[in-house]
């Protein structure tokens, strides 16, 4: 995380990313060393006429310092090659001499242990002191093709071509390895940067310079830890809103920390990640394969913004076209059956027992294609062509139909199979005619929906201000006094009382009548069904008298009685703040099961009713909600307003931590609470409950 308290924007970084001068301090001419091998990577720079000096004390035949180097040219980038101890003094050294920026190679900080992290300390304090901006440390460096700047140890880095890629990567490896297989997919690279521990430059940082390089077409953001989650979300949303992101977060399986509400233990570190990221407009992607085919298409082609595109496939072999089919409708994307008059003229083109309503298999391609394409592309009800074929040269010139068939409107997805360099030639033709183009079904579905959550992205309006929402809200909550807090939102609950004793338990018994439910009620106890303080179903005194009992047998000193719920579909609907991220909220299937099932969709708050409505549709178990074997059916409007409000709450009142409302039930009469959990930021329960 940077250290300085500015944010950084684009000329930030102009000494970092595109240097007049580099001096590569504890350079070597030991082939082994690194300083040697640093030196070899950036001979490219100084042919194509940038500035290197190779400074080393101990050797005559270089500059004995960075200050000594400056006095024969400009040097803006120290790049350091000598140990942890040795860093902070290096840097600050370089700094003094006129350099802006500098790459720190070496490990041995903070990722090692204290005795490390007093190093970055230390260069933390330069940092602060003198300005200079900072990679590093414990990074293998960064890529710059364009200005032929390989700022790097690792081998084979200089072959990476230029192009319209950039990689943002916390790891050094991870951004190599990125680089090569986005080379080896046809793409080149406008800037490819390994964070390492992050003491100064981090990504945020660079995304703002990548949002005012007209060199890059979109970015391949490599995401490890969040250290201030609102200025990442910024920086990606400022980004995305000019080029397309593309974000790989790792940490799938990492449950987090056990939190005291379910909705804490729901939120967990790769969940949430990923979610403030899409919200923030980037395109997820799930691991790195799946990241190079969604950020190479991307950056050559973009649908126009919509919430629900549809997809033509078309194949040229019936079994890759299943797969093709069949990982597209796994995506939730949408493969309308082509209109009648789309039919009727690929009926003129393909054999008649070929399959033509969507997907269109063509058989063996031939000189038709084009005009399959072209006919498929008309079709209303088609906003991106998803295509698959094998390299048959003698049947089709696979680039030719393609060019007679393209749109600017209809973006085209192709997998083109087979090996050898006329097949790499045949791809990148495609690429430079604005073509994604892919290796293997997988692929092509990968690309295609990369496409689709971008024009979704960028169809869903902006969050706007909320509505009221109480305000000075403190201390621990009951459920009672959480379920008042709820009916000023708006939020529906069940009939009930809270008793102070036995005898007025009797009496709201009296009142509201069986069925009831009869619980504990402390606002400490979180977890009531755990303790044994929920019963439920009660429908007589004497039932009533027992449950009593077995709650002061827990010890039970306050009671709730609430009339019984209608049957329903339970769900979970919760607001915490995050230390990362702050403010979100989770909705999922809920209930008991809640943590089991972790079926959730998660949003940063204050959101949009739009932004709130989409969640539903990402759950797993989203059919129960459309009146399932007979069930209610979920008003989406509803919910929404429920999910804005505790977002709007928790954002207003600065001493809450969380709020749930577990579980919230879809009835036949619609949403009602039927518990609810408020747990503050400080215990102050000299505060008045609001």
């Amino acid at each position: 995380m940077s250290t300085t308290t500015a944010t950084a924007v684009s000329g930030d970084l102009k000494a970092l990313f595109a240097p007049r001068g580099i001096a590569v301090v504890g350079a070597s001419r030991h082939p082994h060393k690194l300083g040697a091998t640093l030196a070899r990577s950036l001979s490219g720079f100084a042919a194509a006429g940038g500035r290197l000096a190779l400074v080393n004390g101990r050797d005559d035949t270089m500059y004995a310092s960075v200050a000594q180097a400056t006095a024969d040219g400009p040097v803006d980038l120290a790049m350091l090659c000598v140990p942890a101890p040795a860093c902070a003094d290096a840097l600050a050294a370089a700094a003094a001499a006129g350099a802006r920026a500098a790459v720190i190679h070496a490990g041995g900080f903070a990722e090692t242990g204290e005795a490390g992290a007093d190093h970055q300390r230390r260069l933390a304090d330069v940092v602060a002191e003198t300005g200079i901006r900072v990679l590093g440390p414990n990074t293998s460096g960064f890529l710059a093709p364009h200005a032929g700047l390989t700022a790097t140890f690792v081998p084979g880095a200089a072959q990476v071509r230029p192009g319209k890629v950039a990689v943002v990567a916390a790891s050094g490896g991870v951004n190599h390895a990125l680089a090569f297989l986005l080379a080896e997919a046809g793409h080149g690279i406008s800037l490819a940067v390994g964070m390492g521990n992050a003491v100064d430059v981090d990504a945020p940082d660079v995304l703002d310079h990548l949002a005012d390089d007209p060199a890059t077409g979109a970015v391949a953001l490599h995401i490890e830890s969040v250290t201030d989650g609102p200025r990442l979300v910024a920086a990606v949303r400022r980004l995305a809103s000019r080029r397309p992101v593309v974000a790989l977060v790792v940490g799938r399986n990492d449950v987090g920390a056990f939190a005291a509400s379910h909705t804490g233990a729901l939120a967990t570190s790769w969940r949430l990640t990923r979610a403030a990221l899409a919200q923030a407009g980037a395109v997820l992607a799930g691991d790195e394969r799946e990241l190079v085919d969604a950020v190479g298409a991307l950056s050559v082609t973009r649908l126009s913004p919509q919430a629900s595109a549809g997809v033509g496939v078309v194949t040229a072999q019936a079994g890759p076209g299943l797969l093709l089919l069949d990982d597209l409708r796994g995506r939730r994307a949408r493969t309308p059956e082509l209109s009648a008059a789309t039919r009727d003229t690929l009926t003129e083109l393909l054999p008649p027992l070929t399959y033509q309503r969507n997907p269109v298999d063509t058989g063996r391609p031939g000189p038709e294609l084009g005009r399959i394409f072209a006919a498929v592309a008309a079709d209303p009800g088609v906003d991106v062509i998803a295509a698959y074929t094998l390299h048959e040269p003698d049947a089709v010139d696979i680039v030719a139909a393609v060019r007679q068939s393209r749109t600017a409107e209809v973006p085209m997805v192709l997998g083109l199979a087979g090996t050898g360099e006329e097949v790499a030639r045949q791809r990148q033709a495609l690429l430079e005619a604005g073509i994604a183009v892919a290796a293997e079904p997988r692929g092509v579905a990968a690309a295609t929906a990369a496409l689709l959550a971008d024009a979704r992205a960028r169809a869903v309006p902006p969050s706007s201000p909320g509505g009221e929402v109480p305000g000075g809200v403190t201390g621990p909550h009951d459920e009672h006094q959480a379920k008042e807090l709820l009916g000023r939102l708006g939020v529906a609950t069940m009939p009930h009382r809270a008793c102070p004793d036995r005898a007025a338990a009797r009496a709201a018994f009296a009142e509201l009548g069986g069925p009831v439910a009869v619980k504990l009620l402390d606002a400490e106890v979180l977890h009531k069904t755990e303790l044994g303080g929920v019963h439920l179903d009660i429908a007589g005194p004497d039932e009533l008298e027992a449950a009593l009992d077995r709650l002061d047998a827990v010890g039970a000193r306050r009671y709730l009685i609430e009339k019984m719920a209608p049957p329903g579909v339970d769900l979970i609907v919760g607001a915490r703040r995050d230390p990362v991220f702050g403010p979100v909220v989770l909705i999922g299937l809920g209930g008991t099961v809640a943590e089991a099932l972790a079926d959730v969709a998660i949003r940063l708050a204050p959101l949009s009713l739009a932004q709130a409505a989409s969640m539903p549709a990402e759950l797993a178990g989203r059919a129960l909600l459309a009146g399932w074997r007979g069930g209610p059916a979920l008003d989406v409007d509803e919910l929404s307003r429920i999910v804005v409000a505790l977002g709007d709450l928790l954002t207003a009142n600065p001493l809450l931590d969380e709020i749930e409302v577990n579980p919230l039930r879809l009835t036949a009469d619609g949403l009602v609470a039927l518990d609810a959990v408020i747990i503050p930021r400080e215990a102050d329960d000299a505060q008045p409950h609001l």
